[in-house]
């Protein structure tokens, strides 16, 4: 509990003294300058051809819609592929998405977060080229990353290019975290990645392609549109928030550490105003922080733990000032309340599993292993991917 409390202030005072909490750059919308917007890298590829766009409600380009600015240009955009949350960005996490029109344009919307997660054969006909443009927030479990994975198979078999437009990384300054282990592949883990993977989704995508992890091994005709004046030691402020559940920058920050805690029985913040910013249950006997989660409809209609006092913490301001600076993801939290918790045979659950991408990290923690043991097993792995990681690399890195 003490560590809770006073980890954020520790590292703030310890970063000040050496001259290290401003090493990396906040940068803001106004300054870069993202893919989409990049009109004459991609405009020429897709003249008089038949166009999908994979795309929410981030990806725009000023003020205008990505879809309309196209349909503005006399693209022939001719379907929308939505993601999770919809192609609006309203619907809840896990909530399936039914393909229908969208009331704006009236194309056609083909949900890949619902029955089927990868375009058929249908959903391919008649396309000469996908774009893929969603801003995704650098962590291994948020399923944007899948659906493009999905996209490139699916363009791959049916010969069909798809040109992805870039954006930052609000997370993209570090990697760390267990890398997944193929047995445990599942739709929120589908690559032998770790937690936070430190790329771009552009940046991503040639990875995929490049170690075929296509079926069968097949390639993508695959194109990137880069991000100008972005490079990994850069912080991005998000001028949208990617999804419901992420209102915040505090909530980007601390994503990659807290999605772990939707495998225990704590709540994450669900039905609340601070959604992926507290951690917390009636039982837990630690936290001096309260909270009850309620029904919120287009966030969380039936959050975890709904309507029952939750003892915890709020980390909200220890994401600003630490985990901003800290470059790791935070596992003591997780040792810490499983070792609080009264009932630890009720602490995990089968989700766990595959957030973390294997068994060990659950096993780890229940020895009574120490964060740094934790740690230092994932050494040999997260070397091997950053050698992997820096052939597909678009920008400056951060090392």
């Amino acid at each position: 509990m003490i560590r809770f409390l006073f980890i954020g202030i520790l590292f703030v005072i310890n970063a000040s003294a050496c001259g290290q909490i401003a090493t990396n750059i906040d940068i803001y919308p106004t300054d870069i300058k993202v893919g989409a917007a990049q009109f004459d890298q991609y405009l020429p590829n897709i003249k008089d051809k038949r166009v999908a766009v994979c795309a929410n409600h981030t990806s725009m380009v000023g003020n205008s819609h990505l879809v309309d600015t196209l349909l503005a240009l006399k693209v022939n955009v001719v379907k929308v592929f939505s993601p999770e949350h919809g192609f609006r960005g309203e619907a809840e996490a896990g909530k399936h998405i039914s393909s229908i029109k969208d009331e704006k344009t009236g194309l056609p919307l083909i949900s890949l977060y619902g029955k089927t997660k990868k375009p058929s054969v249908e959903d391919m006909r008649n396309l000469d080229v996908v774009l893929f443009d969603i801003q995704d927030v650098g962590a291994r479990f948020y399923t944007y990353i899948s659906t493009m994975h999905y996209i490139m198979e699916a363009a791959a078999e049916n010969g069909v290019e798809v040109i992805v437009l870039d954006r930052p990384n609000p997370n993209g300054y570090f990697v760390d975290g267990p890398v997944l282990d193929m047995a445990y592949s599942s739709f929120v883990g589908m690559h032998p990645i770790p937690i936070a993977h430190g790329m771009t989704i552009g940046e991503y995508a040639r990875m995929i392609n490049g170690e075929s992890w296509l079926a069968n091994g097949v390639k993508c005709n695959l194109k990137v549109v880069r991000v100008f004046n972005y490079n990994h030691t850069l912080k991005y402020q998000l001028p949208i928030l990617p999804s419901p559940n992420l209102p915040n920058m505090a909530s980007v920050y601390l994503y990659p550490s807290l999605c772990l805690f939707e495998g225990t029985s704590l709540s994450l913040g669900r039905g609340t105003d601070m959604p992926f910013q507290v951690i917390g249950h009636p039982d837990l006997k630690i936290g001096d922080y309260y909270f009850t989660p309620q029904s919120i409809p287009g966030k969380s209609a039936n959050p975890p733990l709904l309507g029952k006092k939750c003892r915890g913490f709020d980390l909200s301001t220890m994401a600003i000032y630490v985990l901003k600076n800290k470059n790791e993801i935070n596992i003591f939290w997780l040792i810490d309340t499983y070792k609080n918790f009264p009932d630890k045979k009720a602490f995990f659950n089968t989700f766990f599993t595959k957030l973390a991408g294997n068994t060990t990290l659950r096993q780890q923690i229940e020895s009574g292993m120490s964060e740094d043991e934790i740690r230092k097993s994932w050494e040999t792995d997260l070397q091997k991917f950053k050698t992997i990681r820096k052939k597909y690399l678009l920008y400056t890195d951060f090392e």
